[in-house]
C-alpha cells in the first residue's frame, strides 16, 4: 500500500539530480512516542518524497529489527508510522547528495528549528540519527551513541547511529541493537 500521491517507481538519475535542495514534509501526529530526526534528506529521498528511501539506507530494517514495527516497511509506507506513535523529521531540511555537504551554520540553525519542532510536537523521546550531526547542531562535542544526559525542549534525547549505507562503522545487527535499546527505554 502506498501513501496518496506516492509512487513505487524508481526515480531516474535526472530526477534524483534535480532533487538537490528540495525538502520532504515532516511526518508526525499526536501522541508521538519517538520523533526520529535524520541529518537531512538524500537526493533519492527528495526525488521520491519518502524519508530514508535511498536503496542501501538501513533505517527501515533497523526500525523493524529494533522492534518498532512488525515487518520491514517500505519507505512508501511511512504514512503508517504516526499510527505507531513514531514520526520523522530532519535536522536540516534541504536535500543533498551527502550529509557532509551541509555547513556548520546550517546544522546549528537546523538544531534551533528542531528544538522548536520538538517543543510543538512534544514526543516522549527525540532520536537523532547521527552523532556527528547531533554534536554540531547542539554543540555537544562529547556526545556518544545512546541516551544523552540533557534534554531538548524538556524531551529526552537518544542518539542513534546514522543508518546510511555510507556509515560503515555500524552493520545492520548493530543498528538494530541500538534501535532496540531505545525501544526498551520507550516501553519503560
Amino acid at each position: 500500500m502506498t501513501a496518496p500521491g506516492s509512487s513505487l517507481r524508481k526515480p531516474t538519475p535526472a530526477e534524483v539530480a534535480a532533487a538537490a535542495g528540495r525538502t520532504i514534509p515532516d511526518l508526525f501526529g499526536p501522541g508521538l512516542k519517538v520523533l526520529f530526526s535524520g541529518i537531512n534528506p538524500s537526493l533519492y529521498s527528495a526525488a521520491t518524497g519518502h524519508h530514508f528511501a535511498r536503496p542501501g539506507n538501513r533505517f527501515w530494517p533497523s526500525l523493524h529489527g529494533g522492534g518498532f514495527t512488525d515487518r520491514v516497511l517500505h519507505p512508501s509506507e511511512q504514512h503508517l508510522l504516526p499510527g505507531l506513535g513514531l514520526g520523522i523529521t530532519n535536522v536540516v531540511a534541504r536535500a543533498t547528495a551527502r550529509a557532509d555537504e551541509l555547513t556548520a551554520d546550517e546544522l546549528v540553525a537546523g538544531g534551533k528549528l528542531l528544538t522548536d519542532f520538538v517543543r510543538r510536537t512534544k514526543p516522549r523521546f527525540l532520536a537523532v540519527l547521527g552523532v556527528t550531526a547531533y554534536r554540531a547542531a547542539f554543540d555537544r562535542r562529547k556526545a556518544r551513541i545512546g541516551p544523552q544526559p540533557d534534554t531538548i525542549a524538556d524531551v529526552p534525547v537518544w542518539v542513534l547511529p546514522n543508518p546510511s549505507g555510507l556509515n560503515a562503522h555500524f552493520q545492520l545487527p548493530d543498528l538494530a541493537a541500538e534501535f532496540a535499546a531505545l525501544r526498551e527505554a520507550v516501553e519503560r
